[in-house]
């Protein structure tokens, strides 16, 4: 499925990740996180389990790479989720739209497939425009160093949170294959 923004004079494509994204979307990363996010406890998780390419989205203008949302199978305790992340734009193509597109075509995609809940970490300001909510203090954890206040959810049905609480975890079902 191709899905056009339109972001004021530009003309924004979001299409699913490819294998061949791999290499173009690390060094965007690099860019824009920098070696500091390999210490991130998000990255303690993808360091098992890939990414879901049929879930995660490149945002380009033309044939210019200029922005990434990664999703990947977590469980929180015993509930399968996904962890979004990490959402990159290119500096010069923040604030008009870019990560907003990549976000709502993530979790408009997952909602299709079945999935019920999503979890990432980041900004509650930023994410709770698309309907991610803090995870109450307790509730959820993560190994390794994570300020638990930018601990997100997003249901994508209705009571899908409800009861949910645990360590969130790379689903071993998806476990990469060393």
């Amino acid at each position: 499925m191709l899905f056009r923004a339109a972001m004021s004079d530009l003309s924004l494509t979001i299409l699913p990740e490819t294998a061949g994204d791999a290499q173009p979307i690390e060094r965007l990363l690099e860019r824009t996180f920098g070696p500091g996010r390999f210490v991130l406890s998000a990255y303690r998780l993808r360091e098992h389990v890939d990414h879901r390419l049929d879930l995660s989205f490149t945002a380009r203008i033309g044939t210019l790479l200029v922005g990434s949302v990664r999703q990947l199978p977590v469980c929180i305790g015993d509930t399968p989720a996904l962890l979004l992340g990490p959402l990159t734009v290119e500096p010069p193509f923040r604030s008009r739209g870019v990560g907003r597109a990549l976000l709502e075509r993530a979790l408009a995609d997952a909602r299709a497939k079945g999935h019920t809940l999503v979890a990432l970490v980041g900004d509650e300001a930023y994410y709770s425009r698309a309907g991610f909510r803090m995870i109450p203090l307790g509730r959820a954890d993560m190994p390794g160093p994570v300020d638990r206040r930018r601990l997100l959810v997003k249901e994508l049905t209705d009571g899908a949170f409800d009861g949910v609480e645990g360590m969130i975890r790379p689903d071993w079902r998806f476990a990469r294959q060393t």
